[in-house]
């Protein structure tokens, strides 16, 4: 893997017309909104992107966003290891109208300066490839109640709701 640093700003405009591709890492320390849904932020980012032209001359970034990083497992609390991959498809737009023009296969990118800022279009494609839930595939953990006996969901019963109608019922045929 390169150790090569991505830049902080690029021009879309000009990397899509000469058709350049970029390839690096950022640090998951930088990224003030990712970094503290981790349990460990010392981890990097590796990110391929291309800036090219398609046949409609849609000036468009491709590529992907790949990190393995740990977040807390939500059952036993303890760290698990997930991998984020992120695939880009984006087509760069100037305005909010515009963005509307674009076929529906990309996703918008909304660029209305000169120059894009890499890190937090990277960082909110990382976010948005969280698992919602994450925890470990065999965790152990087991519900228990007051008395400290666990008890698996198999084993607990669960009242008839239809009970009462029973019992109504019951009533209606010794008449």
């Amino acid at each position: 893997m390169l150790n090569v640093k991505l830049p902080k700003y690029v021009d879309p405009r000009k990397l899509a017309d000469r058709e350049i591709n970029i390839t690096g890492v950022i640090a998951i320390v930088e990224m003030a909104e990712l970094a503290p849904m981790l349990v460990n932020s010392d981890v990097e980012v590796f990110a391929d992107l291309k800036f090219a032209r398609d046949e409609l001359r849609i000036r468009t970034i491709s590529g992907s966003v790949k990190a393995s990083v740990q977040v807390e497992c939500q059952r036993c609390l303890e760290p698990v290891d997930v991998d984020l991959v992120a695939n880009l498809n984006l087509a760069i737009s100037y305005s909010e109208e515009k963005a509307q023009t674009l076929p529906k296969y990309y996703d918008p990118l909304i660029v209305e300066e000169d120059d894009l800022e890499l890190l937090p279009l990277i960082e909110q494609e990382l976010i948005l490839s969280l698992p919602i839930v994450s925890y470990h595939a065999n965790c152990s953990i087991q519900t228990s109640f007051g008395d400290g006996n666990p008890v698996t969901v198999s084993e607990t019963e669960k009242p008839n709701p239809f009970s009462v109608l029973a019992s109504l019922k019951g009533s209606t045929d010794k008449k």
